[in-house]
């Protein structure tokens, strides 16, 4: 009798030398967010925690220690932060396609995974979310 065939899957891999893509990241990200579809989700704050995940093609030029030459974390959480703050949204996983949507948006992005939790809904879970990962195809 022979064994199963068993597929493994490799990892993603984002940061990679040959393709010139650099991984840049933001981690455990916590914000208040107006985010929920029940009505007492709709009037008290809820924490979040958002992770994203880029690669970022690196380009030609040389980096010359000039955050003009690469993608800035600090920019990105500010637009998360002011994207979260815009107002209420009934689902996780629309605001997580936004937040997508907002990193693909920046020049060089070329994937971006993103992460939101909310990390106070039940007691006996540290958190529940929603995680997607998007590809911009114009790169």
């Amino acid at each position: 009798m022979t064994a199963p065939s068993v597929r493994l899957i490799a990892p993603a891999k984002i940061a990679d030398a040959r393709a010139g893509v650099r991984h840049v990241f933001v981690r455990d990200l916590v914000l208040d967010a107006l985010i929920g579809v029940y009505d007492h989700e709709r009037t008290r704050t809820q924490r979040v925690r958002i992770n994203l995940d880029l690669a970022v093609l690196e380009g030609d030029a040389p980096l010359n220690d000039d955050l003009a030459n690469v993608l800035c974390y600090e920019d990105l959480s500010n637009a998360v932060r002011a994207l979260v703050a815009q107002g209420h949204i009934n689902l996780v996983e629309t605001l997580c396609a936004q937040i997508t949507d907002l990193c693909l948006s920046y020049q060089r992005v070329r994937s971006a995974r993103v992460r939101v939790e909310k990390l106070d809904v039940f007691a006996d879970a540290a958190s529940v979310g929603v995680e997607i990962e998007r590809f911009n195809p114009e790169i």
